[in-house]
């Protein structure tokens, strides 16, 4: 099938992710529904860096979505852990000349920007050539209010923060959001590097007013006071477009054991398992804990006894001589898929919002141990707010503190015992949350009425504009 042409595409739609696995995921996630909603009359460029394409190039999308690069001007994502600050910097530095040349070559011509929220320089570019943009943040609307809002903590002298001192203190006057540890906001050590990274992620909000649209890829039904917040404070449109996580390839084929038509063996290994006896185990694409506390995780597991299946990426062959037997240690997965496989107990996370969404979608519980930036929120999230998981770790010093191999043994055996009233009243509510969420992504739902209404904007702004040509 041939994708929309310019005499037959009603709109043009430019994506453009911010370059990190945890943001290009969700933005083609949401392009794909976009096209298969709205089929030929929405063609969508997918802009990412030549780096970039040989990473993805090759995975399967519709035909109205095509690929465009920029030449690879930011640090390869090979190394950007090396200087994470560095790597933000550039990115906002050094990207816009090439994106904004790449535009001026497409045909048919874009007729709307999405780009990342943190790439604020798309704003200016979108605004320069009167092109709608809809900015489009893949985190929660919860951390949203956060930075939004980041000017009262330093109002109130919460920031920068001493945590091993006042990490436990609580704060109730974020608007939307509901009591919660100072330990739990992002950024918050005073660190140079946190320092750093906070402006720079500060800065894209300056930009956000100056958007069209906004897209948040949430549920309205997980965050409504912190939604119901920016829509009352943000003078621009804002749709709550769903998870933005690929559910709808899951729903076509929901026992499918392959994926591209290649077997999975921890497909296979999940068969065999009893329901609800295994424990999921991601700790991330990017951000890692110390070598010490995996490998604390990884003893535990081999004490513990119990069923497990962990992704641990580089460390694989490393960790599968700790471990024991009695769960698999793999590179990568299908993560969603294996989070719905009725053998899943549990997941314990690092809790980026991909995963987060993810898990609550699939109906698991949580062990909960985040690592930077919004993790720590969606960890608040998940155990105070939603009531669907446990924190691995309580210690508010949570930077030094080295989480035991014992400590780890007598929760994870807690966690997965079916007979604990503590465990079965999460598992319910993990339950509970999982049907709203469902609700929100068919038709007549939050999600899908928000998308839909996003599309009618767009296509009618792109008539507007005709018309006055």
């Amino acid at each position: 099938m041939e994708s929309p042409s310019l005499s037959t595409c009603g709109c043009h739609l430019v994506a453009m992710p911010y370059p990190a696995r945890g943001h290009i995921n969700p933005m083609m996630n949401f392009c794909k529904l976009l096209v298969s909603n709205n089929t030929g009359i929405l063609l969508v460029t997918f802009v990412v860096t030549e780096e970039w394409l040989g990473f993805i190039g090759s995975d399967p999308k519709p035909d109205s979505i095509r690929y465009a690069t920029i030449p690879n001007v930011i640090p390869s994502e090979l190394t950007r852990a090396n200087d994470h600050p560095g790597f933000m910097e550039a990115v906002m530095t050094k990207m816009e000349v090439p994106f904004e040349e790449l535009l001026n070559r497409l045909q048919p011509p874009p007729t709307a920007i999405v780009p990342d929220t943190f790439l604020y320089w798309a704003v200016a570019v979108g605004n320069r050539r009167n092109i709608p943009v809809a900015s489009f943040w893949t985190m929660s609307a919860s951390i949203f209010s956060v930075l939004h809002h980041h000017h009262l903590l330093v109002q109130n002298g919460h920031y920068p923060v001493n945590l091993s001192e006042n990490g436990g203190e609580r704060v109730d006057y974020i608007p939307g959001i509901s009591s919660m540890r100072l330990v739990d906001f992002p950024l918050n050590d005073g660190s140079c590097r946190s320092k750093q990274l906070l402006q720079i992620s500060l800065k894209g909000f300056e930009w956000v007013s100056k958007a069209q649209h906004l897209l948040i890829t949430s549920i309205y039904e997980l965050e409504p006071q912190a939604i119901d917040v920016l829509k009352a404070e943000l003078s621009l449109p804002i749709y709550t477009i769903g998870p933005a996580i690929p559910y709808f390839s899951l729903e076509k084929n929901p026992t499918l054991s392959t994926t591209n038509g290649t077997s999975h063996s921890y497909m296979e290994w999940l068969d065999a398992q009893p329901d609800r006896s295994v424990l999921y185990i991601s700790q991330g694409s990017y951000f890692s804990v110390s070598r010490a506390q995996v490998d604390e995780i990884a003893f535990a597991l081999r004490e513990s006894d119990i069923r497990f299946l962990w992704v641990a990426r580089s460390e694989a062959s490393r960790l599968k001589e700790i471990c024991g037997s009695k769960g698999l240690v793999v590179t990568w997965c299908d993560q969603l898929r294996v989070l719905s496989h009725s053998s899943i107990g549990g997941f314990w996370s690092h809790c980026g919002w991909n995963s987060t969404k993810e898990g609550v979608l699939a109906g698991v519980p949580f062990l909960t141990f985040p690592i930077i930036m919004d993790q720590p929120i969606d960890s608040k999230m998940i155990v105070e707010d939603w009531k669907v998981g446990w924190r691995v770790n309580e210690d508010v010093n949570v930077n030094n503190t080295l989480v035991k191999k014992d400590e780890i043994v007598m929760l994870v055996q807690k966690f997965l015992d079916l007979n604990s009233e503590h465990a079965r009243e999460i598992r319910e509510r993990s339950k509970t949350l999982r049907q709203i969420c469902r609700r929100a992504i068919t038709n007549g739902g939050s999600a899908v009425t928000d998308l839909n209404a996003f599309v009618g904007d767009l296509m009618q702004t792109n008539i507007d504009s005709m018309n006055t040509l």
